[in-house]
């Protein structure tokens, strides 16, 4: 019994300690480590260290050579060190590149499938031609290509939906090693 009661005075008397220190010198300690970190929750970590510290060490603060502040301000300034000199040890982090990078299609392929566009298109009446190259190639409105072509809106529509109907059939009918399957 002697034993735990003479440790938990040692715990009484420690925590004592701690909050006497920050209650004496916890706005001078907090005010260099912000100073030195330039970041306040960084430089809290900071003062907090110094206090483990000084919990760890009780009897550096009472060895006569000199104050107590001057001694916890020196632990501050040598934790920020040690953080920086960890942080320039290491090699900076570099994001590795993606091993599988999807590459574009190549220009043969784009060439191919223009040639297959304009051969499906040739096997469209004029009129339904002009539509698609007003919606699709133009970028025009079904009002802005009814009224460029000279046809109702309605007539658009139907012509559109005819051609894109039409094209759909002959996809399906070409050869079947030269159809692309949708991804």
């Amino acid at each position: 019994m002697p034993g735990l009661r003479l440790q938990r005075r040692r715990e009484v008397a420690d925590e004592a300690l701690v909050r006497s220190l920050f209650e004496e010198h916890g706005r001078a300690m907090l005010a260099y480590a912000t100073q030195l970190t330039r970041d306040r929750a960084a430089a809290e970590d900071v003062v907090q260290e110094a206090l483990v510290r000084a919990w760890r060490h009780p009897d550096s603060l009472v060895n006569g050579k000199g104050s107590v502040r001057g001694w916890l301000l020196t632990v501050i300034r040598n934790i920020v060190t040690d953080q920086i000199r960890a942080r320039n040890a290491r090699a900076p982090e570099v994001r590795e590149s993606p091993i599988d990078v999807a590459s574009d299609d190549d220009h043969a392929e784009r060439v191919v499938n223009s040639m297959v566009v304009v051969d499906a298109l040739s096997r469209l009446s004029a009129e339904h031609r002009e539509v698609l190259e007003q919606l699709y190639l133009q970028g025009s409105t079904v009002t802005e290509a009814a009224k460029t072509l000279g046809i109702p809106p309605g007539t658009v529509k139907s012509r559109s939906f005819y051609a894109l109907r039409a094209l759909r059939e002959l996809k399906s009918l070409s050869p079947a090693g030269t159809e692309r399957s949708a991804s």
